[in-house]
């Protein structure tokens, strides 16, 4: 497979793996690193719109992410981890902090920098069927950045040259050549995503926001859709920020997770440390709602009670102090309700953000699912 310019897509000339899918293990020095980024959206009221509030979508965020590594970002619905990953790539606009990739802080960038960093930095969106342009070919949906970002140099802007390059990203994800002169409608939902991941690489980034890339798809589907990512990670030197919801996938795709709640990063950890000894009361409520793939093993899932604060108006002290399990298994301490707890080294490089994070222990976790009430456990269970 042969680019425009003569040389193959892969861009360090590295031939392509087989496919295997689990985590690559290629990391090394920081890639991207993010200090205490915030991103509030203002609330505005009464006749004038005056700014009455903000809520807080990403609040006091910071981590680092390392070349060729693929770092999970996990937590519940609206607790901020696709406004965190808009954030990185300047498609929302950040409140404060900084996102720094090489050490060049892509927030201050502007013009010609920021158009050239936008070339380094892409993404997969979530939704295959929503994220194409029903009124657009394949060659067109991928070339668009191509011929956005054309210059005398890469000569993007030669249609020939563009439709070559077109061409090698599709088959780079499977796909056939001609497929380029069909349109989304023609094509299944894994096949769509391909070409939405096509259209990411074709810049030839080398940091990838995966944006719940497989969770609108088929379970069959999503196992071939993580193969191709891995196989493309490894074949194209890449880094992902790989944003879901099911913990089972991040698993087995991902080197090292983030647990986001509320806006806030409550625990980093490499994937075995996290899976096997959490620290944060939260990340244990997580895990224990993985369904078990086995009808004869029946999984006591911990249920957290109530439902989650307004980001408009968080609690004090620690986020999650109100629907706390081991707070509540420790006599609800004050400093949770009153000290907003930072994160804390742990060890072996594992952070939480726990006042009381030497007492998080699955057996722990066990007495407090024992104590539950058979309603919270059936509702949870249905």
């Amino acid at each position: 497979m042969q680019s425009s310019n003569g040389t193959s897509p892969n861009k360090d000339g590295a031939t392509s793996a087989g496919v295997a899918g689990v985590k690559s293990g290629n990391s090394g020095a920081p890639l991207l690193e993010v200090h205490n980024l915030r991103t509030y959206y203002p609330i505005r009221g009464g006749i004038l719109r005056r700014h009455i509030g903000d809520v807080h979508a990403v609040d006091d965020v910071s981590l680092s992410i390392n070349r060729g590594q693929t770092f999970g970002m996990v937590g519940e619905s609206g607790c901020g981890k696709t406004t965190f990953g808009r954030t990185i790539l300047r498609l929302e606009r950040a409140t404060a902090g900084t996102v720094s990739m090489d050490g060049q802080n892509v927030l201050a960038l502007q013009g010609q920098d920021l158009k050239f960093m936008r070339r380094r930095m892409q993404l997969i969106f979530q939704d295959p069927y929503g994220s194409l342009n029903p009124r657009m070919p394949v060659s067109d949906i991928i070339g668009e950045g191509l011929l956005a970002q054309a210059d005398s140099e890469n000569r993007w802007g030669d249609r020939a040259i563009r439709d070559q390059r077109v061409g090698d990203f599709l088959e780079a994800v499977g796909l056939r050549r001609d497929y380029s002169r069909r349109y989304a409608h023609e094509f299944s939902g894994g096949q769509r995503q391909r070409i939405g991941i096509a259209r990411a690489l074709s810049l030839n980034p080398e940091f990838i926001v995966c944006d719940e890339p497989v969770s609108a798809l088929d379970v069959s589907i999503q196992s071939q859709i993580l193969n191709l990512l891995s196989e493309l990670q490894r074949q194209f030197n890449l880094t992902y920020l790989f944003i879901a919801h099911n913990l089972s996938v991040v698993q087995y795709f991902c080197e090292r997770i983030g647990v986001m709640y509320l806006g806030k990063l409550v625990e980093v950890a490499d994937t075995d440390a996290l899976y096997a000894h959490p620290r944060h009361p939260y990340t244990v409520a997580l895990l224990s709602a993985i369904p078990v793939p086995d009808p004869r093993v029946r999984k006591k899932r911990l249920v957290l009670k109530g439902d989650d604060p307004s980001p408009a108006n968080p609690p004090s002290g620690c986020r999650f102090h109100t629907r706390c399990w081991l707070r509540e298994r420790l006599g609800n301490p004050e400093v949770c309700s009153t000290v907003d707890p930072p994160l804390m080294d742990m060890g072996g490089g594992q952070m939480s953000a726990c006042h009381f994070a030497d007492k998080v222990s699955a057996e722990a976790a066990d007495e407090a699912a024992a104590r539950q009430s058979v309603v919270d456990t059936a509702v949870a269970e249905s």
